[in-house]
């Protein structure tokens, strides 16, 4: 738990508490779901998963991961939903799809296992070949494949920002088993150029604070331009001493976008404010270790009343990074992550 302590944000013993409450969620096939009867969507069970290998659970977390290499549907992808082992929204989601690249490859830094992240690169593989099936000719993703097999011609900022890092860390993988990519690097370049400097082929969901940072944490927008966006939008979304809110116009401060703030501010330097945040949403800590989903400053009131996995999970990740854990600095850091084509070996991107 050394990585995983944190002046004014958890102790040891904190730490324990709330991977615990991570572990008591897990169903015995692996699964992960929000809470107890909620239902698990692929994206959320990957971040708790890397939450549990932050804390030495790997094999806890190679369950999670053998859970979705299980679930797997033929065409690569995962369903948007499953509750109690069984899909409950049949529409595919791009970003949920290709995050299992992230958690793999969090994993094997993790643990050093050579023989599972050969084992899952059929997955890997396999999910990306979806994902890029749903790319669009400006070099975005569209969001989703819906359940009748349609496929909307529209691609989110947020989702294409974190595909572009699960490219990346696909792109990774790939070059340690010596699995050359080519258009695995063309797509991350492509798209990784398209969520830094053409934010008019997204969808306008700006009120929400995921689309201000997810830029900066899915690795496309760093340095000056990336703390030059977050500056720019900080007073909008971040309540002092509450957390960060969900969306611009409602009194709604929630964990998992505070910490996921917490990461970003930290990949870019801002390690005293990514402490700051973390510490203004310990209001959300329950007694067992697990966090609450959000809170409504306005009512005083926690909403909704339930204590998920993945706001745990978070936040874990965001401690580790600024507790030096080399796994979690490696992904979110990015900066020994491939970048695919840039703009600068590839007159396309222009």
């Amino acid at each position: 738990m050394r990585t995983l302590t944190l002046d004014g944000v958890l102790t040891a013993e904190q730490a324990a508490a709330t991977v615990r409450s991570i572990l008591a969620e897990q169903r015995a096939d692996g699964a992960i779901p929000w809470f107890t009867g909620g239902h698990l969507d692929p994206w959320d069970h990957v971040e708790a998963a890397m939450a549990l290998d932050v804390a030495g659970e790997h094999a806890a977390a190679e369950a999670a991961y053998r859970w979705l290499m299980r679930c797997q549907n033929a065409d690569g992808s995962w369903y948007a939903a499953y509750r109690e082992g069984e899909p409950s929204d049949l529409n595919r989601e791009s970003n949920f799809c290709a995050y299992i690249a992230v958690g793999a490859w969090h994993h094997h830094l993790a643990t050093g296992d050579d023989s599972f992240l050969e084992e899952i690169w059929l997955t890997v593989s396999r999910a990306v070949a979806f994902v890029l099936e749903l790319g669009r000719a400006d070099g975005t993703v569209s969001w989703r494949r819906e359940e009748n097999g349609s496929t909307p011609d529209e691609a989110l900022l947020t989702g294409c920002s974190s595909v572009h890092h699960a490219l990346r860390c696909a792109l990774a993988i790939a070059e340690y088993l010596e699995e050359p990519q080519p258009d695995w690097e063309l797509a991350a370049g492509q798209l990784g150029h398209a969520v830094a400097h053409h934010p008019e082929r997204f969808l306008d969901k700006d009120r929400y604070s995921m689309d201000w940072y997810y830029p900066v944490l899915g690795t496309a927008l760093r340095g000056e331009a990336a703390k030059e966006r977050i500056e720019r939008e900080w007073d909008r979304f971040v309540v002092p001493g509450l957390g960060v809110r969900c969306v611009s116009d409602r009194p709604w401060v929630t964990g998992g976008e505070s910490a996921e703030l917490a990461l970003a501010l930290w990949a870019i330097g801002e390690s005293t404010r990514a402490v700051e945040i973390l510490q203004s949403i310990q209001h959300l800590r329950h007694e067992d270790g697990a966090y609450w989903t959000g809170y409504v400053f306005e009512d005083d009131a926690i909403w909704p009343e339930e204590r998920t996995t993945w706001t745990a999970g978070a936040l874990l990740l965001a401690v580790a990074a600024l507790g030096g854990d080399e796994a979690t600095m490696t992904i979110f850091g990015g900066d020994s992550l491939p970048a695919g084509l840039t703009a600068d070996c590839c007159g396309a991107l222009r």
